[in-house]
């Protein structure tokens, strides 16, 4: 295994790191004195829009898709350029157009899509002229379980009829997003990871209802699209908005999410970069009891734990990503499971210890880190929550010892 960056990564790099500090970090006060003037409390600040057309001019955009559709990166060249966006976690992402849940859609498309999938949905997401939405988490059931989805994707003559109720719907309210992929059963009788199937629907089709936005440890996410609860009520699209065939739908998943988890990972290294200097800054600058807090021996214990962590993470996720690109998704399945175990669990132990160290600050809307923390902690639920990635990665664990024929 070799982790050091190639020439082209280190050539992304630089231009990325002037970019952060030219335009996104001046830009990020600039994006909140937009988000309180709105009038449309779901619209998109101006300034992500300058901030896109900019990283597109200077060539830093869809650097997480490989192939010919995107920048042509391995995920071992990704890794370090999504780790720099996640210091700015609400606006560089976007303004590379790296930002999910685009990214796992423009996945699906550019994997499983057909030609005229592609080319009336992910051209116009590659070029951000729209935005879209996954649809698969649902109210009523254990979503963790994909088996258990309850809504109905029904095929009448030329057309699917979808019905069924979804919500925490990413982006789903961003008034730029056109496209859903929803996530539903075409044949309950099947075996159990046959059941599904994804479709395309518009988000303007008759019989879509976007109900409301939801909310995350209080926060709304309005400045990135929020998260819907969205009804589909006999809602009629054509067949051909099927993703590849029917009963596909589980196995698209799967490929879509093992990207996505490590995607998650890279940036929230970022993010904790971003929380380890600013409790460095603050301790520094902060007197308590007479010395700076940076002097109290329990402030140096965080600070130092600190550094540990992240770059023992970050050894994991560089290992992720070579193995992703070595031996595929499948081969790399279990680093994939530990990263998004390990991964936002000590993210968010540096998180609390960075706002411990701001005091009331670090819970105030003046720092980034409430927001960053509430965002971490999702990632335990986003893409399977913990407890189903040790189950699997302690099965796979336990297969290797099981006798012959043992259950």
């Amino acid at each position: 295994m070799d982790f050091a960056f190639d020439e082209k990564t280190e050539e992304l790099r630089g231009q990325l790191l002037e970019f952060m500090d030219s335009h996104i970090y001046p830009a990020e006060p600039v994006f909140e004195q937009q988000l309180a003037e709105r009038d449309d409390p779901w619209a998109i600040p101006p300034v992500v829009e300058e901030l896109k057309a900019e990283a597109r001019r200077r060539g830093l955009w869809n650097f997480f898709l490989p192939g010919d559709h995107g920048a042509g990166l391995t995920n071992l060249q990704y890794a370090p350029l999504a780790e720099i966006t996640g210091r700015s976690i609400r606006l560089a992402p976007t303004a590379l157009n790296c930002a999910a849940p685009d990214t796992g859609n423009m996945e699906v498309l550019a994997m499983f899509g057909n030609e005229q999938q592609q080319k009336q949905w992910l051209e116009p997401l590659l070029n951000s002229e729209i935005r879209s939405a996954f649809a698969m988490t649902e109210p009523d059931v254990a979503s963790s379980d994909a088996r258990n989805i309850e809504t109905a994707i029904r095929r009448d003559g030329d057309e699917y009829v979808v019905n069924g109720r979804k919500w925490y719907i990413s982006g789903a309210m961003n008034p730029a997003c056109k496209i859903f992929i929803v996530m539903g059963k075409t044949d309950p009788e099947a075996a159990p990871h046959k059941q599904q199937s994804m479709i395309l629907v518009p988000r303007d089709a008759p019989g879509v209802t976007v109900k409301r936005g939801m909310h995350v440890f209080g926060y709304d996410d309005s400045d990135h699209g929020g998260h819907a609860e969205v009804l589909f009520e006999d809602v009629r699209v054509p067949v051909e908005n099927l993703i590849a065939g029917e009963g596909d739908g589980f196995a698209i998943a799967q490929a879509r999410l093992g990207p996505g988890r490590i995607h998650h990972c890279m940036r929230a290294i970022g993010m904790a970069e971003r929380a380890l200097e600013l409790m460095c800054r603050r301790a520094i600058s902060r007197e308590a009891f007479g010395k700076p807090i940076a002097q109290q021996g329990v402030v140096q214990d965080w600070i130092a734990e600190s550094r540990v962590k992240i770059e023992q993470q970050r050894l994991l996720v560089l290992k992720t990503a070579w193995l992703m690109d070595t031996v595929g998704n499948q081969g790399a399945h279990t680093e994939i499971q530990a990263i998004k175990i390990s991964t936002p669990s000590t993210v968010e132990w540096i998180l609390d210890k960075a706002v411990q160290v701001h005091g009331a600050g670090g819970v105030s809307q003046d720092f980034p880190l409430a927001a960053m923390w509430a965002g971490n902690r999702t990632l335990r639920l986003a893409d399977g929550p913990d407890e189903v990635h040790k189950r699997s990665l302690a099965r796979r664990e336990l297969k290797k010892y099981l006798s012959e024929g043992a259950k």
